[in-house]
C-alpha cells in the first residue's frame, strides 16, 4: 500500500474503540485533552518554526551585514547595483508563493516540503559566500528566494490547521518573533564572524558570514523534516485519539471540517481567492505595509548614521530587534485574549509613523537611536497580517492557502519597492526615505479600516439573520464536523450559526 492511500484511510477511517467517544465540547475532561494536545503541539512545532524563521532572515539579510565589511567593494557593484541585489530576490520570493502555498495544500508531508526547502536555501546562502561578481550575487538572490518562499506563507498555513481562531495569533506572533529575534541575533552573530574570521585560510569575513550561517541553516532543515507534525489526520507522532480531537477542535471552531471536498481542487480555490474583494484589499495593504517598513533591509545602515564603528553599530542594532520581539508576544497573546485586529496591526504602524518624525526632526544620537526602537516595533503589527487573512478566510483550505500566498507573495512587491527607497544619496538623515514609508503607513492604515467595516457589515448581516450563517455552509464539511464530534447534522448546523469574523 503507498504512504498516500495509507493517508487517505487514516483520514476517513471509521472511529475505533480507542479514538470514539470525544469528550462533550466545554467540559471538564475536554478541556484537559485540548490543552494536553495544545501543549504537545506547541513543545514540537513553534520551536522548530521559531528557529528556522531565525535562520530564514539571517540568510535573506546577510547582504546587509557582510557590506558593512567589504562585500560591496570585493564584487565591485556600485549603489544602484546594491540596490538591484536586495531586491532581485522578491523577483523569484513573490511569485513562488502562490504555488507553494497552493503544493503544500496538495502534499501529505508539509513536514518534509518545508524541510527540504529549508537544506535548499541553507545550500544557496553558503553558495554567496564563493560569488566573485555582481552576476555571481544576483544569481545566488534569484536561487534563495524559489526555496524561501514556500516557508512564511506555508508555515502560517501550517499553524491554521492545527490551531483555532482564538489560538493562532500568539502561535504566528511566536513564529514572527523568529524573524525579530534573527535581526538582533543576526548582528551579533555576524559581528563575531566579522570581527574574528577575517582572512583566516585567506578568506574575507563576509565570505565566512555566508558559509556558517548557510551551514547552519543545512542542519536545522533536515532535522525540522522530523520535528515538524503533518496535518492532523496523518502525522505520525499523534495518537488515534489525538488525530480526531485535533480535527474536531477545528471543525468546532468554524462550523464546518478544516478539509477540502472533492469539488475544492487547488486552482479552484485560487480562483475563489481571486474573487474576493478582501483578498485583493489585504495584497494592496500588506504592499503598503512593507513599502513603510522597508527600513529593515538597511538597518545596519541605519544604525550606522549614529557614527560608532562596525562592531557597535552592529551590537547597537540588536535591543531595538529584542524588544520588538517580547512585544510581538504580548501583543498576540492579548489579540488572542480580546480576539480584535484592527487596532493590535494599525497602532503599531502609527509608533513607526512617530519614530519617523523624531528621525526627521532631530540628528541628536540618542533621539535618532529612540526612534530606531519605535521603528523595529513596526513589524508587531505585520506579524498579525496573515492570520487576520487566515481568520478572514477561514474555508475551504484551498482557498486559504491561494488567500495566504497571494497576500503575502504580492505583499513583498513593497519590499522591492523599498529597496530602491533608502538610497545612500540621503544618507544619514534619510529624510526622503521617511517620507515615503510614512506615507505608505497612512494608506495601509485607511485599507486596514476598510477590511475592518467589510468584517464588521458581514457580522451585522449574521446577528440580523441566523439562516445567513448557514447559507455559506458546505454541507459535506458540516457533516464531517458531526462525525468527528459524534452529533448529528442538525446539531452541528446548530453550531455553525454562532460563526462570527474576527476584526
Amino acid at each position: 500500500m503507498s504512504e498516500k492511500e495509507s493517508d487517505v484511510m487514516k483520514e476517513n477511517r471509521s472511529p475505533s474503540p480507542d479514538d470514539e467517544g470525544l469528550p462533550v465540547p466545554g467540559s471538564h475532561e475536554r478541556t484537559v485533552a485540548e490543552r494536553k494536545l495544545v501543549r504537545k503541539l506547541d513543545m514540537r512545532l513553534l520551536p522548530t518554526i521559531f528557529l528556522i524563521f531565525i535562520m530564514n532572515y539571517i540568510d535573506r539579510n546577510g547582504v546587509t551585514t557582510a557590506r558593512l565589511k567589504g562585500m560591496q567593494q570585493d564584487l565591485h557593484i556600485n549603489d544602484l547595483q546594491y540596490a538591484t541585489v536586495i531586491a532581485i530576490l522578491f523577483v523569484s520570493y513573490c511569485p513562488a508563493q502562490i504555488p507553494s502555498n497552493m503544493i503544500l495544500n496538495k502534499v501529505h508531508r508539509p513536514s518534509l516540503y518545508i524541510g527540504a526547502c529549508t537544506v535548499l536555501w541553507g545550500i544557496t546562502s553558503a553558495l554567496t559566500g564563493i560569488t566573485k561578481n555582481f552576476a555571481g550575487i544576483i544569481a545566488c538572490r534569484v536561487f534563495i528566494g524559489l526555496p524561501e518562499a514556500a516557508f512564511y506563507p506555508g508555515a502560517i498555513f501550517l499553524l491554521s490547521r492545527w490551531y483555532t481562531k482564538k489560538e493562532l495569533a500568539f502561535r504566528s506572533a511566536f513564529l514572527y518573533a523568529g524573524l525579530l529575534i534573527s535581526n538582533a541575533f543576526g548582528t551579533l552573530m555576524a559581528a563575531g564572524i566579522l570581527a574574528n574570521m577575517e582572512g583566516k585560510r585567506g578568506i574575507r569575513a563576509w565570505r565566512w558570514l555566508f558559509f556558517i550561517e548557510g551551514a547552519i541553516t543545512v542542519c536545522v532543515g533536515i532535522n525540522s523534516m522530523w520535528l515538524l507534525p503533518d496535518y492532523p489526520h496523518n502525522t505520525r507522532w499523534l495518537s488515534a485519539a489525538e488525530s480526531r480531537l485535533a480535527q474536531a477542535r477545528l471543525s468546532e471552531d468554524a462550523g464546518e471540517a478544516d478539509k477540502d471536498n472533492e469539488e475544492d481542487s487547488q486552482v479552484q480555490g485560487l480562483i475563489m481567492a481571486i474573487k474576493d474583494p478582501k483578498v485583493a484589499i489585504f495584497a494592496l495593504m500588506t504592499i503598503s505595509q512593507l513599502l513603510g517598513l522597508s527600513f529593515v533591509q538597511f538597518f545596519p545602515t541605519l544604525t550606522q548614521t549614529l557614527g560608532f564603528s562596525t562592531t557597535v553599530t552592529l551590537l547597537l542594532a540588536a535591543p531595538p530587534w529584542i524588544l520588538a520581539s517580547i512585544i510581538c508576544c504580548l501583543n498576540a497573546w492579548h489579540a488572542d485574549k480580546t480576539g480584535e485586529r484592527f487596532f493590535h496591526i494599525a497602532a503599531w504602524w502609527w509608533g513607526v509613523i512617530l519614530g519617523f518624525i523624531i528621525a526627521l526632526s532631530t540628528m541628536n544620537t540618542a533621539g535618532r537611536y529612540v526612534s530606531l526602537f519605535l521603528m523595529a516595533c513596526g513589524y508587531v503589527g505585520f506579524a498579525m497580517t496573515l492570520v487576520w487573512v487566515s481568520n478572514a478566510v477561514p474555508r475551504p483550505p484551498a482557498k486559504r492557502a491561494a488567500a495566504i500566498g497571494i497576500v503575502n507573495g504580492c505583499g513583498n512587491i513593497g519590499n522591492v519597492m523599498g529597496s530602491y527607497t533608502w538610497k545612500s544619496t540621503w544618507s544619514p538623515k534619510y529624510h526622503q526615505s521617511m517620507a515615503i514609508s510614512l506615507a505608505a503607513l497612512v494608506f495601509s492604515t485607511f485599507l486596514s479600516y476598510v477590511i475592518r467595516q467589510m468584517l464588521v457589515r458581514e457580522n451585522l448581516k449574521l446577528d440580523a439573520d441566523e439562516k445567513l450563517a448557514l447559507e455559506g455552509a458546505n454541507r459535506t464539511r458540516v457533516e464531517e464536523a458531526a462525525r468527528l464530534e459524534g452529533i448529528t447534522f442538525e446539531q452541528a448546523m446548530e453550531r455553525r450559526k454562532g460563526y462570527r469574523y474576527l476584526y
